[in-house]
């Protein structure tokens, strides 16, 4: 039975019910002339799996599928002006609402448990600058000859999900985006050290929320007592200490953990700052590691998506596209979790850009793609010498 092109089949996994729920939520259909939101999503949805650079390959790229646009809930192909058109008007909070429908959805299949031992939930935050060029968006002004964004990203390591999304100007400080957030008691937050607040470290510690950093160069602080460490490994110290600066004791008058680390790859010394002394000292060293987790997924989403060229200039347009390849990259992690193969992302991500109108099951496709033939039978080949048959010159 043919079940459609691989991309009609990813659009499968997105239940239109809920899907009609948030645009009546929404109202983005009110004033919606023959192009839907539906309509609006799956052309900015393609325009990141099918890595389209601008509105018009993103128009012909659909256009070219001809009969197979019915699959995809298209009655026609956009027309690039009413593309541009819904980028600059359509509200990119329902896309925004979107991502974290189809994140409920991709949780379900994703590990639930990270690596460690504990059972803390573990979670990484951290931005990335996202440069614009300051002519085509004078509204995202960063520098006096540099315009940009700034994506602020909370990764949960159960799966390494995206649990938190934020797209802000780039001036905003990494900290102000910190204290918007709340976290379960027993939640370890990672991050570095653009997110220090030392009142915010003493609110978790009373509430019983735990986090591991690395400490400023310049914090004062007195030791209050040594802890044993390994005699192998490359732990070199780990202690109880107490800030003695004026304002950081005012601000934070509890005892917090140093822990020095020797990164053998880089012939340096990180200073772990921590308000957990339970665990032992190297596995406070794994967690910060971990942290490097978030690094690799904004390098697979700057790399694999359109989070770099944009194919609107307002910020409403970029918006829509940021949020759109955030629900993309959930859709292919999903794909992760579903396949035996083995995927690496940046390899799904371009099979299914070659792969995206052809005909296979998908399922079957993700579990061994070398192996699984069209769904639909090959067209006839001509000689050129010869006339079809039923034809005459």
């Amino acid at each position: 039975m043919n079940q459609g092109s691989l991309f009609s089949q990813l659009l499968h996994l997105f239940n239109r019910g809920e899907f009609a729920k948030l645009v009546r939520q929404h109202k983005t259909d009110r004033y919606a002339k023959g192009f839907t939101t539906w309509s609006h999503f799956v052309s900015m949805l393609f325009c990141q799996v099918a890595q389209a650079k601008s509105l018009r390959e993103i128009c012909f790229g659909l256009a070219t599928a001809c009969g197979k646009l019915k699959h995809l809930g298209l009655s026609f192909p956009p027309n690039k002006s009413t593309l541009s058109y819904e980028n600059k008007v359509r509200s990119w909070i329902f896309f925004k609402d979107l991502f974290y429908q189809t994140l409920s959805v991709c949780r379900s299949a994703a590990p639930q448990k990270h690596h460690f031992r504990f059972k803390n939930k573990l979670l990484t935050i951290d931005s990335t600058t996202i440069s614009l060029c300051l002519s085509l968006f004078p509204w995202a002004r960063f520098r006096r000859t540099k315009g940009a964004v700034k994506l602020h990203l909370l990764l949960d390591h159960d799966g390494y999900l995206p649990s938190f999304a934020l797209v802000t100007e780039a001036s905003r400080h990494d900290v102000k985006v910190l204290r918007q957030l709340s976290f379960a008691p027993g939640s370890i937050i990672v991050h570095d050290r653009g997110y220090d607040d030392y009142y915010l470290y003493y609110q978790w510690t009373i509430d019983e929320v735990f986090f591991v950093t690395r400490l400023k160069d310049n914090a004062l602080f007195d030791v209050i007592k040594e802890y044993a460490i390994p005699a192998k490994g490359n732990i070199l110290s780990d202690q109880k200490i107490r800030f003695s600066g004026l304002n950081a004791q005012k601000k934070c008058p509890i005892p917090l953990r140093r822990i020095v680390i020797w990164d053998e790859k880089n012939s340096r010394e990180i200073v772990i700052l921590t308000n957990h002394f339970e665990f032992a000292a190297t596995t406070i060293a794994l967690i910060y590691k971990d942290r490097w987790q978030i690094e690799l997924f904004f390098k697979a989403l700057k790399q694999n998506l359109k989070v770099k060229t944009f194919v609107g200039t307002t910020e409403n347009a970029l918006q829509i596209q940021i949020w759109t390849a955030l629900i993309a990259m959930l859709l292919v992690k999903f794909l992760q979790f579903k396949s035996k193969f083995g995927w690496s992302l940046s390899n799904l991500v371009a099979l299914l850009h070659w792969s995206l109108f052809t005909h296979r099951d998908l399922w079957a496709w993700l579990d061994n793609p070398s192996n699984v033939p069209p769904l639909e039978p090959e067209p006839v080949q001509y000689s050129l010498f010869e006339n079809p048959i039923g034809q005459h010159p």
